[in-house]
């Protein structure tokens, strides 16, 4: 017998069973190096093959980087976002069927298609399929799209992953957007999150990686807060380890896509120019920024050309070795419904300040515990916790230690594998319930996934 959380949130014992599951695990994007779902994928697929169960990693491009154990089934699109010709025009060959017609076509009306377009192809693939050859279970990883509701239709067990709902990112991008040209756009891009609404409802299990992101999925998708379990995620502890060499003096380190706008980098960006103007500091941010993007110009701006430095696509044992180098680790984000990249930094025992938005709090204690917190969004709070850290080698230990005890605690991917695996368990020993009543309906669905066309599915989709 072992311990999970049940729907309702409170712990209870789920049997163990002898067999091992046959599980899929579906990415609509894994991107390897940044970005949490290639991580997710990568940790919790190789810790569930080591508990004994036979996993299959269905991804779209980026694929993922695969520790031995699971398997990985590429699954083709038009990859329209690729690097380094995003939004390029693909050749006329390279069209195969009518979903490779609706992700160019939703593409040119501004939309994001790949988590409709991943799951169209995941269900045809996974239905081609004789029965011995299906899995027990199937876990999408938040692509929330249409496919997964042909899956339950075509009675597969069907359950997902919500790290957070992407409405809480529509938001924040909408009120950064400078004008209403841009807001349009905004919008346009994010006009999936209708459809994933949609799906999530009718899914009947949900995990969520905090209570923060339980609760956002309750308010934001009018999901029943009995259908969602909380798992958070996990960091390898082994891996990710204190450093052997001194940490560079004034070193301020973050790791976040630079110009999305709830990472809240570009106030980061500002407390470190008025930090240089007492201290000999520098800041490294373990992510992209855009050629004449919002975080290119704050560089300009602020006069931080020498100062702030970007990496990115850095293998994990060189991530390990660039947090551990740092003074100071900083997670400025206005939102985050988890936020691997402060567990890794703890694991490091690298003294943190993170924001009081969203789960950061649940993930990394009270203020003054194993981190500082500040509010979010607040330049004077970030100088003021960054210097006192650089300004005090007692307190930048003392939370540095705290930090890796606490991972140590709470978040190896062991443990989240353990409690999936009970979740699965849980899921496949409940009688189907009844679905409740939500759109579109399955004829609706069944017809595009057959052949979508652009004149029918591009503005329905875009008007969310």
């Amino acid at each position: 017998m072992t311990t999970a959380n049940s729907p309702t949130g409170n712990s209870e014992l789920v049997p163990e069973h002898a067999n091992p599951l046959r599980i899929a695990l579906l990415s609509y994007r894994s991107k390897p190096h940044g970005g949490g779902q290639g991580v997710y994928i990568r940790h919790l697929s190789r810790e569930l093959s080591a508990l004994g169960h036979s996993v299959e990693v269905i991804s779209g491009p980026p694929y993922p980087e695969l520790d031995p154990g699971p398997s990985l089934t590429r699954l083709p699109s038009l990859d329209l976002y690729r690097e380094p010709d995003p939004f390029r025009v693909p050749h006329v060959r390279e069209f195969t069927s009518g979903i490779d017609v609706l992700e160019f076509a939703l593409t040119g009306v501004g939309g994001f298609p790949e988590p409709m377009t991943f799951s169209l192809r995941a269900w045809k693939l996974l239905r081609s399929r004789d029965a011995d050859e299906q899995p027990d279970i199937i876990h999408d990883n938040q692509t929330l799209g249409y496919g997964m509701l042909l899956m339950a239709r075509d009675d597969m067990a069907v359950v997902a992953t919500v790290h957070h709902p992407i409405t809480v990112d529509r938001r924040l991008d909408i009120a950064a957007a400078p004008n209403s040209w841009r807001r349009f756009r905004v919008r346009q891009w994010y006009s999936f999150l209708r459809m994933q609404g949609r799906v999530v409802r009718r899914i009947p299990s949900i995990m969520t990686v905090s209570q923060s992101s339980h609760d956002d999925v309750v308010r934001d998708f009018k999901v029943d807060p009995q259908r969602l379990t909380v798992v958070p995620l996990g960091v390898q502890h082994d891996v990710f380890v204190p450093p052997t060499k001194p940490r560079v003096r004034g070193r301020i380190v973050a790791a976040a896509s630079a110009d999305v706008a709830l990472k809240g980098i570009i106030h980061l960006l500002e407390a470190t120019a008025k930090l240089r103007t007492e201290r000999d500091v520098e800041l490294v941010i373990v992510g992209q920024a855009k050629r004449g993007g919002a975080t290119a110009k704050a560089i300009t701006r602020l006069g931080l050309e020498g100062t702030v430095q970007l990496v990115s696509n850095v293998e994990e044992s060189e991530l390990v070795e660039l947090l551990g180098s740092a003074q100071v680790a900083v997670v400025p984000s206005l939102y985050e419904g988890f936020s691997l990249p402060s567990v890794e930094m703890m694991a490091c025992a690298t003294p943190l300040v993170a924001t009081t938005a969203g789960a950061l709090p649940e993930v990394v204690g009270p203020d003054g515990e194993a981190a500082l917190l500040v509010p979010p969004a607040d330049v004077e709070a970030l100088v003021s916790a960054i210097g006192r850290i650089l300004d005090d080698d007692e307190l930048a230990a003392r939370l540095g230690a705290a930090g890796r005890q606490r991972v140590l605690a709470r978040y190896t991917w062991q443990v989240v594998a353990e409690r999936t695996a009970d979740w699965y368990r849980q899921h496949l020993s409940q009688q189907p319930a009844e679905q409740p009543a939500e759109q579109p309906a399955q004829q609706s669905t069944a017809r595009l996934a057959k052949e979508p066309t652009p004149s029918t599915t591009g503005p329905r989709n875009a008007d969310s």
